[in-house]
């Protein structure tokens, strides 16, 4: 199966941390953040992986090749500008293109979910889109459920008075499953988000699904996080790949 891994953004919520750094490559008790990354899709069964790239490049590609160390086979998409998180898909179409649906998951978001569980889940439903989801008050998202895990409302980065009209414990953990029509969907040219651009306006097709997480997630958007990973990985929450 192919994963997507998007790697391209500056990280500046990290400050001075990700200054001269790729946010992916910080080190997270001895290893780049990327690496406990692809040891988790390598050993869920995503072996082709693409990862798109624009802040120092150099650092990722030098340090991970073509992946054959880590069991994978990495596949580089430079962006001269950044084209969001559905533009990066555009960009990388004709990789994509023939996959019966691949996983996107966000270069900052260490977990341990399995997401074998996740992709059976979407083709069980037919999905066009599923994403994982948690639970957490006050988040950059809001998503509701039915009984069959169908979401049927999202509101991505809402003001305070949006919030309030869909109340909802559930927000995006920065992975998704999508199906080959996804790529259909994203416009020709410019920047372009998946949640927002992509999902919000499809929520009334009844084909796009969330599969609450069931396991350890933190997404490194902040210094205080940055220490909450490297203790998760001391406690042994996350596959190392050693």
């Amino acid at each position: 199966m192919k994963a997507v891994v998007l790697s391209a953004g500056y990280g500046t919520r990290l400050g001075l941390l990700t200054q001269e750094i790729p946010k992916p490559m910080l080190p997270v008790n001895g290893k780049p953040l990327l690496e406990y990354l692809l040891a988790h899709l390598e050993r869920n069964g995503f072996r082709r992986i693409a990862i798109n790239l624009h802040f120092m490049p150099e650092r990722i590609r030098g340090y991970f090749g073509d992946g054959a160390r880590l069991g994978v086979e990495i596949t580089y998409f430079q962006e001269p500008v950044l084209l969001g998180t559905a533009g990066a898909l555009r960009n990388m179409a004709d990789w994509l293109k023939g996959e019966r649906d691949f996983l996107v998951q966000y270069g900052d978001v260490l977990t341990d979910q399995d997401f074998t569980s996740l992709a059976g889940f979407h083709r069980r439903k037919r999905a066009e889109l599923t994403f994982l989801l948690h639970q957490r008050a006050n988040s950059n998202s809001v998503v509701s459920l039915d009984q069959d895990n169908r979401i049927t409302g999202f509101l991505e980065r809402p003001s305070e008075e949006l919030r309030k009209t869909l109340d909802a414990p559930w927000v995006n953990s920065g992975i998704c499953m999508c199906g080959p029509e996804v790529l259909e969907w994203i416009p020709a040219t410019g920047s372009c988000d998946i949640p927002r651009d992509l999902a919000v306006p499809r929520v009334q097709s009844n084909r796009i699904y969330g599969f609450p997480l069931n396991a350890y997630r933190c997404a490194i958007d902040s210094p205080e996080r940055y220490v909450q990973a490297e203790q998760a990985i001391l406690e042994g929450k996350c596959f190392s790949g050693s």
